[in-house]
């Protein structure tokens, strides 16, 4: 053995030993591991656990934590109440105060305060939004 071999250490990525948790560069994370969004597309979530892992991209200006895939929880499914309280805070962002028209997008009210129609005169799509009274979107 030569003395370049005695400076090397072998290190496990997943087990830091100082507290902190190991940070992997895009696409380098071990399998097992999920962020929030690739949880969301199994149909999963954290479900309580704390993240196990950070990964990085752009140089370390963006990151994602992750958890483990095997502690995941499914999704908690969607409820009648649950659909209906989403509904009422979209309607607020999607109608017009002015005119009273629910879009189907949301409106810039923090910036414009209106739809463009009643804001500079702008022609909207009747196809873009309901004619008041507004019905409510659910699905159910």
């Amino acid at each position: 053995m030569d003395g370049q071999d005695e400076d090397l250490v072998d290190i496990d990525p997943h087990d830091p030993g100082d507290g902190t948790l190991p940070v992997f560069r895009w696409r380098q994370a071990g399998p097992g591991l999920a962020t929030r969004r690739q949880l969301r597309d199994m149909g999963m979530r954290p479900g309580g656990q704390e993240p196990v892992a950070r990964i990085e991209c752009r140089g370390g200006k963006r990151f994602a934590w992750l958890y483990r895939i095997d502690l995941a929880k499914p999704k908690r499914p969607m409820t009648l109440a649950k659909e209906a309280a989403l509904d009422k805070a979209m309607a607020k962002r999607q109608t017009c105060g002015t005119c009273g028209r629910r879009y189907y997008h949301c409106i810039p009210l923090k910036t414009l305060g209106s739809c463009l129609e009643c804001y500079d005169g702008t022609p909207a799509d009747p196809t873009s939004y309901i004619a008041p009274p507004a019905k409510h979107l659910l699905a159910a």
